[in-house]
């Protein structure tokens, strides 16, 4: 009897060692699993970001859960990158998901833009919009490097930055700005922002338009009197310390009005 209460005495220890010395899978980084519909962690967070960034997930904000808008989402990039379409995101979606290139937008290109500024090949604001002066800046990065001169961000272009410089955002930055608020059905809208988000599908969406060289598009940020947002769109009239709010009701819009505002930027 005290044999057997022994034996299971050490396989308990056993168990909970390993429960505690086990990787929490939450915690996962983008590659390290295949992740499929029902998961959840920081690894589907950083997949939502990119895809986000390329355009595909139709939603203001990363979650963390794989759910059916993220299948869909991996789905859409799939087709468009010519991978096996199945919504699982596996090596090869993977991979693909994060090389970064030409019309992409958001937190991404916003790292790659800062290294680059920090190595000395870029010079311009740092808005999140990889557009061709962030493409050149890349091509002197990689020529400088002994890369293959492509412009596209990939693994080995990624490494060699975080190499070089640390990866980092523009978190922390708090300004004061004039703001006002616009619907999605205004006359000549779309509701389309300038990430792909569609306001008329997601009218809970947190959203604001920026000038991206004053507030990088695909920032978060803190809004005085309005919340948590995306900075996901541009406008026209929104120049410099200046910010659009999106409220879905043209009542709510136009009682906003104009009003001076604090922004932080935190993420």
């Amino acid at each position: 009897m005290f044999n057997r209460l022994r034996v299971l005495l050490t396989a308990v220890l056993i168990a909970a060692f390993m429960l505690v010395g086990a990787p929490a899978i939450t915690e996962a980084k983008l590659g390290d699993r295949v992740i499929t519909n029902g998961s959840s962690g920081s690894d589907v967070a950083e997949l939502q970001d990119y895809l986000m960034t390329k355009g595909v997930f139709p939603y203001h904000t990363s979650t963390g859960y794989y759910g059916d808008i993220t299948e869909e989402a991996v789905k859409d990039f799939q087709r468009k990158r010519n991978l096996k379409v199945d919504g699982i995101a596996g090596p090869q979606t993977n991979h693909a998901v994060e090389v970064l290139r030409s019309g992409n937008i958001g937190k991404q290109v916003i790292q790659i833009q800062n290294q680059l500024k920090k190595t000395g090949h870029y010079k311009s604001a740092v808005d999140g919009i990889y557009g061709s002066g962030t493409r050149e800046a890349v091509k002197n990065f990689q020529r400088q490097q002994g890369l293959s001169v492509d412009g596209v961000a990939g693994p080995n272009t990624r490494a060699k930055l975080d190499s070089k410089a640390n990866r980092s955002t523009a978190a922390g930055k708090t300004l004061t700005v004039k703001s006002t608020a616009y619907t999605a059905n205004c006359d000549g809208c779309s509701g389309v922002t300038k990430m792909g988000l569609n306001l008329n599908q997601y009218s809970d969406a947190k959203v604001i338009a920026v000038d991206p060289s004053v507030i990088p598009l695909g920032s978060i940020v803190k809004v005085e009197g309005y919340g948590t947002a995306i900075a996901a769109d541009i406008g026209g009239g929104i120049n410099g310390n200046a910010i659009d709010v999106f409220l879905p009701n043209q009542n709510d819009a136009l009682q906003w009005g104009r009003k001076t505002v604090r922004v932080e930027i935190v993420e």
